[in-house]
């Protein structure tokens, strides 16, 4: 069917025609119109259509159709919203011919896009030019203990833009601090790219969302290429999924792990490496100096440094020679510390008692684990470094250390754990003396009892205390091993 108004235009009438079709409705009168409605221009017509399906109704018309096509077209959020809109806010679609959009949907357009950092700034367009934050590094973590992330694979750390000079600016915008990012990238629809932060953007801590809004609040709302008005059709929060779409782009380009495997350096208890040897393995895959950051001795970062011709979406990053600080390891004995070395001993004075034989690989709470909260019969969420209950997320890797032949420790990233003064189960600095635990089977047991307490099932970001007492938390729950 044809679609006046909507000739040549890669595909669009089709689109439209089908839309209507699903919809139920036609170009001419129907009952669901004013008896004129044929008189209406075709795309006020159209959104009419638009307004009377509902969204899951729309959503899946707009996949069925679009994927045959195969066009470049907006996301179903995209036409959500513009439905949302009413025909009112479209005086540009009355009949008039529509452009298929550009390989990067709704952006802006930078016809003579500049390298940062090697153009002056000279009140260049911000939305083509990134500035003052012209050089951006995609840094990446080794996290060995707590072993953190693939035991094969480096893992993100974020995505900065320093100044040319190597200072940079933090926190830009107060208005677009976000709290909830896994929720903005699932709204958006891209599910593979939050599997993949969940796989490689990770927390030492245990808690990968706080890493996520820390890394976005800080540095993203200070890319001058996302602020919303580079966007002709912006949509709350579509800079946010644009910064951590770029940063997992770049991260899989720069496989720091199998970089240096190549060159022979690899994880080991034994063997340590010379940092030209490192850099220069780097360099050789990146194009240009890399600078490479340890913690006691042992490697613990890498930074790679880009300039940017055009906006972070769409432009090209070229290697860049870094500015700002310098690698900071030793010239030689550099440790790369295996992710499955064995646990730290604890830090205590006190003497533990050796076991007698070694445990069956998945013995409940022995060595790493995850503590997992089972509530009425069901698993539900799991505890956080801190101790808290956590209902969706990362869960925290804790460590089993014997005490006596029956009762055990329990020890995150934060510390050792147990109820405090006031009941509450925590785990860091501010625990003097850990409680002891039993077990019984994989359940978590105090006092004999496997059961814990609480007063509220944790939603969405929210956490909830666990506590030792039923008195004033109505709601039961058990603590369930999980080996790792």
């Amino acid at each position: 069917m044809e679609v006046p108004g909507f000739a040549d235009t890669g595909g669009l009438g089709s689109l439209v025609a089908a839309l209507l079709t699903l919809g139920n409705l036609n170009l001419r009168t129907s009952s669901s119109y004013p008896h004129n409605s044929h008189h209406l221009p075709i795309a006020h017509r159209v959104f009419a259509v638009i307004n009377m399906m509902t969204k899951e109704t729309l959503r899946e018309a707009f996949i069925a159709v679009a994927r045959p096509l195969k066009l470049k077209l907006p996301s179903p959020k995209s036409v959500l919203r513009f439905a949302s809109l009413g025909t009112s806010q479209i005086p540009l679609w009355n009949n008039q011919p529509v452009q298929q959009e550009s390989e990067v949907a709704e952006f802006f357009s930078c016809p003579s896009p500049q390298l940062s950092c090697k153009v002056e700034f000279n009140s260049q367009d911000r939305c083509c030019f990134n500035y003052p934050g012209g050089q951006l590094l995609q840094t990446q973590f080794w996290d060995a203990d707590p072993p953190t992330g693939p035991e094969e694979g480096w893992t993100i750390h974020g995505l900065w833009p320093d100044h040319c000079d190597g200072s940079y600016d933090q926190y830009c915008d107060s208005n677009r601090r976000f709290q909830n990012i896994s929720s903005i990238i699932e709204e958006s629809g891209q599910l593979e790219l939050l599997d993949l932060m969940r796989m490689h953007w990770k927390d030492f801590r245990g808690d990968d969302e706080d890493l996520w809004e820390h890394e976005w609040n800080k540095h993203g709302t200070c890319i001058s290429t996302l602020e919303p008005r580079c966007y002709p059709n912006y949509v709350p929060q579509q800079e946010v999924v644009t910064y951590f779409q770029k940063t997992v782009d770049l991260f899989l380009g720069l496989p720091s792990y199998e970089i240096l495997s190549v060159a022979g350096i690899v994880p080991s208890d034994t063997q340590t490496y010379d940092l030209d040897a490192v850099e220069y393995a780097l360099k050789k895959a990146h194009g240009h100096n890399v600078v490479v950051r340890c913690r006691n001795g042992a490697l613990n970062e890498i930074w790679y440094h880009f300039n940017v011709a055009g906006p972070l979406e769409s432009g090209k990053f070229v290697p860049a020679i870094p500015v700002g600080g310098p690698s900071n390891c030793p010239r030689n004995g550099i440790r790369y510390k295996p992710k499955n070395s064995s646990p730290r001993k604890p830090s205590s004075t006190r003497t533990l008692p050796k076991p007698t034989e070694t445990p069956p690989t998945g013995t409940p709470f022995v060595g790493k684990g995850n503590l997992m909260v089972q509530y009425s019969g069901r698993q539900h969420g799991c505890i956080i470094s801190r101790g808290s209950w956590f209902a969706a997320g990362t869960c925290a890797t804790f460590r089993a250390f014997p005490y006596t032949e029956d009762d055990l420790y329990l020890k995150s990233s934060k510390g050792l754990c147990g109820f405090d003064d006031d009941d509450n189960f925590i785990c860091g600095a501010d625990i003097d003396e850990p409680t002891a635990f039993t077990a019984i089977g994989e359940k978590l047991s105090l006092n004999e009892q496997t059961v814990f307490y609480s007063d509220a099932v944790p939603r969405r970001r929210g956490q909830s205390i666990i506590y030792e007492s039923s008195r004033g938390h109505p709601l039961s729950l058990e603590i369930h091993w999980r080996g790792v």
